[in-house]
């Protein structure tokens, strides 16, 4: 019986020791990170106030097209855009070159920038995790 609690003790401790490894994602830090990136890499085209230039390019400023599904917006950093796309009633047709050089953790952290910033808001974090599955799926 003795031994039966001296497993249960080392797996406890096993288990708890694992789980300090676990680390939690802090959206806020994310959003800090973003607002440089976005700035290195966005900021040209889409603007410092996020409201890009009417005809040419589309704001992400209150931005219905922020609320696309997360996998989406992903591949259009990580591919780019071409073709006609419609943003807040107003179509744009020009060509936003793919991001791909950006690492999981910046093309996350830009997303939770942008999709928190100029009157958007979204409690739903993009993560690195779900920026490298995206990557994957559209190399194989």
């Amino acid at each position: 019986m003795k031994k039966k609690y001296q497993v249960m003790l080392v797996l406890a401790l096993f288990l708890l020791g694992a789980s300090s490894f676990v680390q939690t994602f802090n959206l806020a830090k994310s959003i800090a990170r973003g607002k440089e990136v976005y700035t290195a890499n966005c900021q040209n085209c889409h603007m410092v106030d996020g409201k890009g230039l009417t005809g040419a390019f589309p704001p992400l400023a209150k931005s219905e097209y922020l609320a696309k599904p997360a996998g989406e917006l992903i591949a259009y950093v990580l591919k780019g855009q071409t073709g006609e796309i419609k943003v807040n009633g107003t179509v744009y047709n020009a060509v936003m070159p793919a991001l791909d050089y950006l690492t999981d953790e910046q093309i996350a952290d830009i997303y939770n920038y942008v999709r928190n910033s100029w009157g958007n808001k979204s409690a739903v974090a993009i993560t690195p995790v779900m920026v490298a599955k995206k990557r994957t799926e559209l190399t194989n």
